[in-house]
């Protein structure tokens, strides 16, 4: 399997730390986040990465080169401006090939192991949920069975949870889609209607490195 790692955003609510460092090369526990990715991936045997990149795309390039100092084969995907989750990855799916492929956002830490993460059936995605952290309580989706629901909570027997931004995806999602900037989401949404989307609770550790505040507080965690 081939892996994506989302290293685009613009990342307006880590500024000023961002204005000259793009978010994935912020350090924690003295390492760029991005590396602690790359790092995962390569112990998951899984070696053929693309990474976009849009702000300040070039030092990312320069920092982590062909990817042969952390085990694995780097190609990138930039993009002259953002193009959002879905239209990032439409852009990258020639590099990525024709069988379904992992995708991991570049702002997030986690423990999550790669290993055993794969599309079933005719699913479309496969989605890890978390636990859903103080700044977003109300979840992403709902989960019940290993099936992911756009809508419902616990009033429906379903455990709403949030999106980890590591997924599993088939590049058969993007059928139809266009070049340009354009979410994820409403894919993923469509593809829940239709019960193409798997999913799974991971209970281990994930951050959403959003704003200064985490990065320092997964800082004091590495260090810990």
């Amino acid at each position: 399997m081939k892996a994506m790692i989302l290293a685009a955003g613009r990342g307006n609510r880590m500024r000023p730390l961002t204005d000259r460092v793009p978010k994935p090369l912020l350090e924690a526990g003295g390492r760029p986040l991005i590396q602690y990715h790359l790092e995962r991936l390569a112990a998951a045997d899984i070696r053929d990465i693309v990474i976009n990149h849009a702000h300040l795309g070039e030092q990312i390039e320069a920092a982590l080169g062909d990817g042969s100092r952390f085990g694995v084969r780097i190609r990138y995907s930039p993009e002259q401006t953002a193009l959002e989750t879905g239209g990032g990855i439409f852009k990258a799916l020639p590099l990525l090939g024709p069988d379904p492929f992992l995708v991991i956002n570049g702002d997030i830490w986690s423990d999550i192991d790669p290993i055993g993460l794969h599309l079933s059936g005719s699913d479309l995605a496969h989605l890890v949920l978390v636990d859903n952290p103080p700044h977003h309580p109300s979840g992403d989706f709902a989960l019940t069975g290993g099936r992911v629901h756009a809508e419902g909570g616990h009033a429906e027997g379903r455990s709403r949870l949030t999106f980890s931004g590591v997924g599993v995806y088939s590049p058969s999602l993007f059928a139809g889609c266009r070049p340009g900037a354009f979410a994820l989401a409403p894919l993923l949404r469509d593809a829940m209607a239709r019960g193409r989307v798997g999913g799974a609770h991971h209970r281990g550790h994930w951050l959403d490195i959003g704003t200064p505040e985490r990065l320092a507080e997964l800082d004091r965690l590495l260090r810990e």
